[in-house]
């Protein structure tokens, strides 16, 4: 299997950041760590592993990209305006440096084609960013596997509300769109698979999927939405699982 690690610099956040490709061609997937975690932690948690099979025979090329959830989503105390600019500042820097770099170097992979978007995919806070990269880019992001996500932001800005933060919270701005908003259209042609366990620690993430599963069907968007067993938990052994059956059914 085809690795490279990347380290850039990004004008967004004025910082370098890294990144790994596991792959040499194929649909090029775009993975977001789960809370405070960095770009290897998807490899040393054991899921690469379970798709290594898909990647070498060039069917799919993984982006693992670096978050900055202690500066943002974790840093309660600090200042919430300060967090919400630092996580859109993020944001800027997925879009519009990382995300020319993923087609940039899936291109050549490919024979010089240029894929048609690219997918996203995380488990836990990193399924959240998933599903909010998708949601709020679907020009780009033609579908997500979000994997045991909460896809609001009361759980870690409690009553705090500004325009940043809403336009990173998927429940809030979903319930917002018109049912004939543009995106709304676009989303109707996305992939969009959201899954948790109903086991330990999946409590406020079965809520969530289950209020964004309301939004997402009263603007008839279709999606799976797939709830595994009481004793599928909230953990890294289950996400193995996940992920390769639901990769497996989007190749």
């Amino acid at each position: 299997m085809k690795k490279e690690w990347f380290k850039e610099y990004s004008e967004c956040l004025n910082r370098d950041m890294e990144f790994m490709v596991y792959g040499h061609a194929g649909q090029p997937m775009l993975v977001f760590p789960s809370q405070d975690g960095r770009y290897f932690d998807f490899e040393n948690n054991g899921m690469i592993a379970t798709i290594e099979h898909l990647i070498d025979q060039g069917r799919i090329q993984l982006f693992c990209c670096d978050s900055i959830d202690q500066e943002s989503w974790s840093a309660k105390g600090a200042d919430n305006r300060h967090r919400t600019y630092i996580h859109e500042q993020w944001f800027y820097y997925i879009v519009n440096e990382l995300v020319p770099r993923i087609f940039e170097i899936n291109y050549y992979g490919n024979g010089e084609s240029y894929a048609r978007g690219i997918y996203t995919t995380g488990c836990s806070m990193g399924a959240s960013h998933a599903l909010n990269f998708m949601l709020r880019k679907p020009d780009i992001f033609i579908g997500t596997i979000a994997l045991s996500g909460y896809y609001d932001s009361d759980l870690f800005f409690g009553n705090y509300h500004d325009e940043r933060l809403y336009n990173n919270s998927p429940i809030q701005y979903l319930e917002g769109m018109s049912y004939d908003h543009p995106y709304v259209e676009m989303y109707r042609h996305c992939d969009i698979i959201l899954c948790c366990g109903q086991g330990a620690w999946e409590d406020e993430m079965i809520y969530s999927t289950h209020r964004m599963q309301e939004l997402l069907e009263n603007k008839d968007i279709p999606a799976w939405i797939d709830y595994w067993g009481y004793d599928v938990n909230h953990d890294w052994d289950w996400w193995q699982i996940q992920l390769p059956y639901f990769i497996n059914h989007i190749l």
